[in-house]
């Protein structure tokens, strides 16, 4: 069976007993016992205090630091980056501005040749129409030539012809004036 303690073994093994002789509730909220809580509670927190401010927060402190010069040195960094990009950009649209001016004026010189090519041609060309227009009218004048003195020649024949076939006797310096009058308008 169960044993009974009395209060007072209760009360010499250190706990708090209330006035019919039971233990009261936790052993912590005994007043008896506040002081010797106090003074363990002093020595743990200045145990800890000395622990973490020797050991722990340098440690903390050091890679706090360490961080934030990282962090730092990553800024400049980034702001360097940033100017370079900065200077690459403004190199970059200076030399696409100079390729566009070159690509232009190269343009317009491939322009200028081709022009001046073209220009020799039409004159090669219209040169060549000139002397051949002159060639033609040649042709055509000689033939227009040859033409004429054929006409004169048949229509002399057919003058004499008809005049000898109305009975006539017709001579030849006389066909020749008439033809040449009537040719002459």
């Amino acid at each position: 069976m169960a044993t009974e303690t009395s209060p007072l073994e209760l009360e010499e093994a250190g706990q708090c007993v209330d006035s019919a002789g039971g233990a009261i509730g936790l052993p912590q909220l005994c007043p008896e016992w506040m002081g010797n809580q106090i003074f363990w509670l002093l020595v743990t927190l200045v145990v800890l205090f000395f622990i973490l401010s020797r050991i722990a927060l340098p440690r903390i402190a050091s890679i706090l630091a360490e961080r934030q010069g990282t962090i730092t040195n990553d800024l400049a960094a980034a702001e360097d980056f940033k100017t370079k990009a900065a200077e690459a950009e403004e190199a970059y649209e200076k030399a696409l501005s100079d390729a566009r001016t070159e690509a232009q004026a190269i343009i317009a010189e491939a322009k200028a040749e081709i022009q001046a090519d073209i220009d020799d041609a039409m004159a090669k060309a219209d040169a060549e129409i000139s002397a051949k227009t002159a060639e033609g009218e040649k042709k055509i004048a000689e033939i227009r030539e040859g033409a004429m003195e054929a006409i004169k020649e048949v229509a002399k024949d057919t003058a004499k012809e008809l005049v000898a076939a109305m009975g006539g006797k017709a001579d030849a310096r006389t066909v020749t004036a008439a033809v040449n009058a009537r040719m002459k308008g």
